[in-house]
């Protein structure tokens, strides 16, 4: 059985986010969505907040299962026996940091554990979490970029804030 872990702090999912979990559940046998907790960021949405709305939309997809994690990501991965990360890539920007990252993880990681990337699909190149938070704080419309449940969410916590 082969088991895949695709993490991001998702913060919030976009529908780019979505692309690659969908793909790549079809290519494992289990695909776990880590929600990765960063000291160091002060996220829109708690980690509980993130996991519950990924879990929701990822619901329909029956090999998907959403955890949360702090600390190396290696030590996690080596951990909880997976067989590969999947990256996601938008543009060669993200590819110069992604290559540099999984090679140290080659060095970190369990012997047979291997960095996997998907392109993202093209109309959603150009979506990051921190464009749709800053558009939507602006009173901008992110309507088709991020799943409607995600949407509803982050229009509260601007609304709220």
């Amino acid at each position: 059985m082969k088991k895949a872990l695709y993490t991001g702090s998702f913060d919030p999912m976009t529908n780019g986010h979505l692309d690659i979990i969908t793909r790549a559940s079809r290519m494992f046998d289990e695909l776990v969505v880590g929600v990765i907790v960063n000291p160091a960021k002060h996220p829109l949405f708690t980690k509980e907040e993130r996991v519950a709305m990924i879990r929701e939309i990822t619901d329909e997809l029956p090999n998907v299962t959403v955890d949360s994690f702090e600390g190396l990501l290696a030590d996690y991965v080596n951990r909880n026996r997976f067989n590969a990360v999947v990256r996601g890539l938008r543009a060669t920007t993200d590819f110069e940091y992604e290559i540099q990252m999984a090679q140290m993880n080659a060095r970190l990681f369990d012997p047979g554990i291997e960095s996997v990337f998907l392109m993202t699909s093209p109309e959603y190149s150009f979506i990051s979490s921190s464009m749709i938070k800053e558009v939507v704080s602006l009173n901008g419309c992110v309507e088709g970029l991020v799943p409607k449940k995600i949407m509803d969410e982050i229009v509260k916590k601007y609304v709220n804030q």
